[in-house]
């Protein structure tokens, strides 16, 4: 399995069937754009599935317009079982992608469930996420050595890995270090991108998921979520995952 880490859309509305290697995977997406930025009433925030709400903008007091309504997450992580801080990345990062690309029609569910599959929302190997985005230890992958996964030579001397002989996935979203140079992003502007940070790992995910196109499409979602890991097996479980947590909100 060759480590590229990258994502793709899904949410909640309209059926589609997937074949994936035979297994029939039932993908679940909606159509409308663009999200909502500002909370709604309870009834209307529950419609919306796909894009969690944004908190109202107070003037030019506020500097990231794309921080999601407490309330949003509160009632999400309850519903799903994801962690606040973890939510909140994916959230930020579905608010800001839609922003930038409103015809990617990527979700936050496809981005949960690749967090939740990969790291366990930053808590893989007895890591703690911090409200910081930081997972604590390190989460930093098997060496890309030809064993169980590909091989992936050191491309960056260490600097994210600690190891200048081959690469390593790293972070919550689990990045190889010559992918984040093309896509690395600041998700929580600090001016500083990192593949160890959710906000930023979130993001950038998001964005490379894009890059393939209209993600409310299923066949683009799947193609998407598949050059995520190459693996039809893994299609089929990030999929399973995402209609859980649309259907947990709906």
């Amino acid at each position: 399995m060759h480590r590229d880490r990258f994502l793709g859309s899904l949410t909640l509305a309209i059926a589609v069937v997937l074949l994936v290697a035979g297994v029939g995977v039932a993908v679940a997406y909606d159509a409308t754009r663009p999200p909502r930025s500002v909370p709604q009433g309870p009834q209307e925030a529950r419609a919306v599935t796909a894009e969690a709400p944004a908190a109202p903008v107070q003037g030019a007091a506020v500097q990231d317009p794309y921080v999601p309504a407490a309330e949003w997450i509160s009632t999400t992580s309850a519903a799903t079982g994801i962690p606040p801080r973890a939510l909140t990345a994916y959230a930020r990062a579905n608010l800001r992608i839609t922003a930038e690309q409103p015809d990617c029609r990527v979700g936050w569910t496809t981005i949960a469930a690749l967090g939740g599959i990969e790291s366990a929302h930053g808590s893989t190997g007895g890591s703690v996420l911090g409200e910081d985005g930081w997972p604590r230890p390190a989460i930093v992958g098997p060496a890309l050595d030809g064993g169980d996964f590909g091989v992936v030579h050191d491309s960056d001397g260490g600097a994210l890995d600690g190891d200048t002989t081959w690469d390593h996935a790293v972070g919550p979203l689990q990045f190889i270090p010559s992918t984040w140079e093309r896509w690395g992003a600041d998700g929580n502007n600090d001016g500083t991108a990192d593949p160890g940070q959710i906000d930023d790992a979130a993001l950038a995910a998001t964005r490379y998921l894009c890059h393939s196109g209209d993600l409310g499409v299923a066949e683009v979602w799947r193609r998407a979520i598949f050059s995520f890991n190459h693996s039809d097996v893994y299609v089929a479980d990030i999929a399973a995952l995402a209609n859980a947590y649309a259907a947990r909100v709906s």
